[in-house]
């Protein structure tokens, strides 16, 4: 492709608005993450507690704007003021778990739509990520490791709400810390965090930024990609048990990393 056809495609990918396709996407996404979840009772579970099902969904939906905002000392509940983003996961939420038939749920799992969707939601990430850098950094223009902890967090909120999601519905599981075990959504995001932070704070990076964020887009959409087509989970693995068996004195091949559907 022409370097300047390609810069062209670049800026057209960090100009894209969320709302409304790439909201439904991740809407869609974290909604059919709770009925995985869920198992087998999920249709139950759902007629029986509606509630406790809808409040789930709604946290892993709004997980990264909540949990960023508590840690920098803003409202924790202003995410869920964007009325048309709330309306429009609490449609995905019943299109998930009450149409007839459970249609919308099979209809979410088709490959060709769970393909479609997955992507849209690292495109969604990716931007996610940025907003969490700058808007860390506007608060702490100097605080590096603040920048890269919002950008993790809100790439990858539900990871770290998970505890509390499931006790919302009735189930402890206190092993489930995303600090124990990250997901390979989690250290992605901490890289892409990374990144901009120095694109954006320094001169190591000498790319324009619209190649730099269209590049953590495509590593985005590639390793999820690869994860539905091809089961490859997380590519960081080796050079963790690298580094462990460097500087750890241990490996950790043998742990047993859970999964959201969302990821």
């Amino acid at each position: 492709m022409d370097p300047e056809a390609f810069l062209d495609l670049a800026n057209q990918v960090i100009k894209l608005k969320m709302y409304p396709y790439f909201d439904v996407a991740h809407s869609l996404l974290c909604a059919l993450a709770v009925r995985e979840d869920l198992g087998s009772g999920a249709q139950a579970f759902s007629r029986k507690h509606p509630l406790a099902c809808w409040l789930s969904t709604m946290l892993v939906i709004f997980a990264g704007g909540m949990v960023a905002n508590g840690l920098l000392g803003e409202p924790i509940l202003a995410p869920l003021k964007n009325t048309p983003q709330l309306l429009i996961g609490t449609v995905t939420w019943y299109i998930v778990f009450y149409t007839p038939f459970d249609v919308g749920y099979k209809v979410a799992k088709f490959l060709p739509v769970k393909i479609a969707a997955s992507a849209m939601k690292e495109i969604y990430r990716a931007k996610k990520v940025y907003d969490g850098v700058s808007h860390a950094g506007k608060l702490y223009p100097n605080a590096y490791i603040i920048m890269i902890i919002i950008g993790t967090i809100k790439g990858n909120g539900a990871g770290f709400t998970k505890l509390v999601e499931r006790l919302v519905r009735g189930a402890w599981t206190p092993t489930a810390m995303e600090t124990m075990q990250p997901t390979f959504y989690t250290k992605a995001s901490l890289v892409a965090s990374v990144i901009f932070v120095l694109d954006k704070k320094t001169d190591l990076i000498s790319a324009p930024h619209a190649l730099v964020y269209f590049g953590i887009v495509i590593f985005f959409v590639y390793f999820k990609l690869s994860s539905i087509l091809l089961g490859i989970h997380d590519p960081f693995v080796p050079f963790e048990n690298l580094f462990c068996a460097l500087f750890l004195g241990a490996h950790i091949s043998h742990r047993r990393t859970l999964h959201y559907v969302i990821n």
